[in-house]
């Protein structure tokens, strides 16, 4: 069989199509895959490190600015739309797949709109607890929609058309117990393990509040922390807390521009610090982690914020605001959730109770199901 995949944009829309993909090539080793993506953007490195092929189109977002400048590349991304809606047309009709499945993000749009237009059976799965743009303008066109959250379905015109499926995680989540992890890292099982990570870029005012924590770790080997910096801002923060604190490896903490073994670092992880993408919230109930959450207030409609309050409310997880918190302030929530374990294992079972684990072959099935 045959089976193509569009996602973009963010590790949010990419990991969970890797993860399908990856569960659909187990099931049917000599199925054909195939992904497109937008040109230039993070899906062109993710997906051939998984060893799969995709083809670049050429997609632009939409500017909700009131301005001259937003009304030209408004006009711009129209044309790349029908552009790049006709380019992924003749890659369905030489590729042929079975079915096509999107999971978010603006390069969705035309390939899914040509797979519709050509009878070709199609997905569409929404990991946010609100629809982006791109489902929104999907729903009616699709065979199937799929959505991560029960919460979601009330968000559609016709709900009785969607299916809740959760969100799936890539396998390697479940590859290890949280004492294995600790083991493979180097460390004894009683030593606590804060992960703090906040997308492949990184966020400049997360890098800052954490910048300003960790000369105040000194002296107190509370806790261990990993800190992802990000790409765009690693060498700033390294520069800054040469500075600041030379020594802060001394006080159990490490530094990275990014953690490429996440599932293991997660595992290990007590408690996780990071926003609150659809795919990294269905990862922390996957296994079960108690959270500080910190919305993106950079995205729209903010439905980070949404998607965190989901947790927040259900109790496995601490919700903080962008700018309404510093870093003492931060490092008291911390210290004092590590050394109350009964909360931190009450958290840990409501964010279990929040889990579809077995979301991916959920998802599986809906394809086999459009497919036959």
């Amino acid at each position: 069989m045959r089976f193509l995949f569009t996602c973009g944009g963010t590790a949010g829309h990419i990991n969970p199509a890797l993860a399908v993909a990856g569960r659909l090539h187990e099931l049917m080793p000599d199925s054909e895959f195939l992904f497109l993506g937008a040109e230039g953007k993070m899906e062109m490195q993710l997906v051939p490190r998984e060893g799969y092929k995709i083809l670049p189109l050429k997609i632009t977002n939409i500017s909700r600015e009131r301005s001259i400048s937003s009304i030209k590349h408004n006009l711009d991304t129209v044309r790349n739309v029908l552009g790049s809606e006709h380019e992924a047309a003749s890659i369905i009709r030489r590729f042929k797949p079975d079915a096509v499945i999107g999971t978010g993000g603006y390069v969705c749009f035309p390939v899914l709109s040509a797979a519709a237009r050509l009878h070709i059976p199609t997905a569409v799965h929404e990991s946010n607890a609100v629809p982006g743009l791109t489902t929104r303008m999907l729903a009616d066109r699709v065979d199937r929609i799929m959505v991560g959250f029960e919460e979601s379905r009330k968000q559609y015109r016709h709900p009785e058309r969607v299916v809740v499926t959760g969100t799936p995680v890539r396998g390697e989540f479940s590859s290890y117990t949280q004492e294995s992890a600790k083991a493979q890292m180097g460390m004894s099982p009683d030593e606590a393990l804060v992960v703090s990570v906040w997308g492949s870029l990184g966020a400049a005012h997360m890098n800052g509040v954490i910048g300003d924590m960790i000369p105040l770790l000194k002296g107190k080997n509370e806790f261990r922390l990993l800190h992802a910096a990000g790409s765009l801002y690693y060498d700033e923060l390294c520069a800054r807390l040469a500075g600041t604190a030379p020594d802060y490896p001394r006080y159990g903490v490490e530094v990275r521009e990014y953690i490429y073994d996440m599932p293991r670092c997660m595992a290990a992880a007590d408690l996780i610090l990071c926003r609150a993408g659809a795919s990294t919230l269905s990862e922390l109930t996957f296994l079960g982690k108690p959270a500080v959450l910190v919305p993106s207030p950079n995205v729209t409609n903010h439905h980070q914020e949404k998607n965190a309050r989901v947790l927040a409310e259900a109790g496995g997880a601490r919700l903080f605001l962008e700018g309404e918190f510093d870093a003492p302030t931060l490092l008291e929530s911390i210290s004092g959730l590590l050394k109350d374990r009964k909360e931190l294992r009450a958290m840990s079972k409501a964010m279990s109770a929040l889990a579809v684990p077995d979301a991916t072959d959920r998802i599986v099935e809906q394809i086999m199901s459009l497919i036959s």
